[in-house]
């Protein structure tokens, strides 16, 4: 065993009713460290039967966790914030190992933005307010009921923690179905529900494959709402699952983002903050801008700032320096490899990167930073989502046709916008047709709605607004005698 070397993890329990146990019947997965490629430890696949026990555990503490005061919530909250912070080198670590973000990514981002959104959910939750009166009639939100919560491998704990938060604030019960990809996070979360006294049968886990496990969920009549968080194809069908129960479905999906930099940004850092933007995470980033637009008579000097950029990203082991770990498996890095060379064979000007590993790494699933230029808004590379460290730069005549391009895609998740004059600055911001826009860098508001438009989703996360997809509304007509009401 060599230094580096970790114990094999072994979680073949799941989480439900406030135990572990065994599941309905045992089949083992193997979970693979991208950086090495060998096995790092097993999981179960559950199966409908699984489903079956958490939802009917979640159902039974709907009865009195919907109950419980506003109060009673905040403490819990603050139990599970404190209970989150005692494991949080576990978390990060985890995170580093199942999907391979580097340390200081895990440690900086992936293990803290949990921490925000417990901390945040508490902070909206002091003064959510459950109920307003309009003259006679009382409007009520209450909680939906029991919540399937599907959520990906790429910002792991970052998606649990933004539907699992919000279920907890409203009075809901859940089952959590976490991506097989990276299941040891997950766990690490259920123990802390657990230390920090969830009542049993509030929080469920139960792990598996979306065909399986996922797809029990979508369909399932005891369950009320599904937040599902992954590829749009995978969304797709949770919603026809979702269909025949007649369940709300929360869907954040993917992107293919644009990055408008506008004649008069600061085109170094603009151009150069684009590259690494799309690069953190290796790319695996749903909102990631990974179509640049940049003046067409300034292509050759944004390809000069962009090449420089992806060159000086450094790509390797996620526990040493490297600014880039590895892609999460074998699937994907030859999806990426794939769309890499569309990119090269529908005459993109390859700028930096390529196909293939980077020098010196003969092993585990790593990419080249890679930036295509004197791209067309046609070409695969610009309509697809690569889910890889790979940009996409496109040239525009007037700002009109930027944004026209920007648009031009069945997605909307998010949108990015350069430039030092403010009015025309927002005056793009006000047609991009994206859940979220970012101005000049600007970021890192926790209460701000995350969600998309189009093939985006339905929907939105984080802070207040995520608050909504758990709720019910009621109407209490008389609830005051109109006398009163006067």
């Amino acid at each position: 065993m060599g230094p580096k070397e970790q114990r094999m993890r072994e979680y073949m329990k799941f989480y439900i009713d406030g135990e572990w146990v065994d599941p309905v019947t045992p089949k083992s997965m193997d979970v693979i460290n991208p950086a090495t490629e060998a096995v790092s430890g097993h999981i179960s696949a559950g199966s409908a039967a699984d489903v079956d026990k958490a939802v009917a555990a979640a159902r039974k503490a709907f009865e009195t966790y919907s109950q419980t005061t506003r109060e009673e919530r905040i403490d819990l909250l603050q139990r599970v914030l404190a209970e989150y912070q005692k494991r949080f080198p576990d978390v990060a670590a985890a995170i580093t190992e199942e999907m391979g973000a580097p340390v200081s990514l895990a440690q900086r981002a992936q293990a803290p933005i949990g921490m925000a959104h417990i901390a945040t959910g508490i902070e909206v939750l002091k003064n959510y307010k459950f109920e307003e009166d309009r003259g006679p009639t009382r409007i009520v939100k209450e909680p939906i009921g029991v919540c399937g919560l599907i959520t990906p491998w790429n910002w792991p704990i970052n998606q649990i923690a933004c539907k699992v938060v919000p279920a907890l604030a409203t009075g809901c019960t859940m089952v959590l179905k976490p991506s097989e990809e990276s299941p040891y996070s997950a766990i690490i979360w259920a123990e802390v529900m657990h230390a920090a006294g969830v009542p049993k049968g509030v929080f469920n886990l139960v792990n598996g494959t979306g065909p399986e496990v996922g797809a029990a969920i979508s369909s399932h009549p005891g369950i009320d709402m599904v937040s599902f968080t992954g590829s749009t194809r995978a969304g797709v069908e949770v919603a026809k699952a979702a269909a025949a129960t007649v369940k709300r479905v929360a869907q954040e999906l993917g992107g293919k983002s644009p990055n408008i930099i506008l004649d008069d940004a600061d085109f170094k850092s603009a151009v150069g903050g684009g590259v690494r933007t799309v690069m953190n995470n290796s790319g695996q980033s749903c909102n990631a801008p990974t179509r640049m637009l940049v003046p067409s008579k300034r292509m050759d000097e944004a390809i000069a700032i962009a090449k420089e950029a992806a060159e000086s990203t450094t790509v390797g082991d996620p526990n040493g320096n490297a600014q880039l770990g590895p892609v999460v498996n074998k699937t994907q890095w030859e999806k990426i490899q794939g769309l890499i060379q569309a990119g090269i064979d529908e005459g993109a000007t390859l700028v930096a990167g390529g196909v293939g590993r980077p020098e010196g790494l003969d092993k585990g699933y790593y990419v080249k930073p890679t930036v295509f230029a004197n791209v067309t808004n046609d070409m695969t590379i610009a309509k697809q989502e690569i889910f890889g460290p790979v940009v996409s730069i496109l040239g525009y005549e007037t700002v009109d046709q930027a944004v026209e391009i920007g648009n031009d895609t069945e997605y909307g998740l998010a949108a990015y916008i350069s430039g030092t004059d403010m009015n025309k600055v927002r005056a793009v911001a006000s047609k991009l047709r994206a859940g979220q826009v970012s101005i000049n860098g600007g970021g890192g508001d926790m209460t701000a709605p995350f969600g998309g438009y189009k093939m985006s989703g339905n929907g939105r996360e984080w802070g207040d607004h995520g608050f909504t997809e758990y709720l019910e509304l009621k109407a209490v007509l008389g609830y005051t005698p109109k006398q009163a009401a006067e």
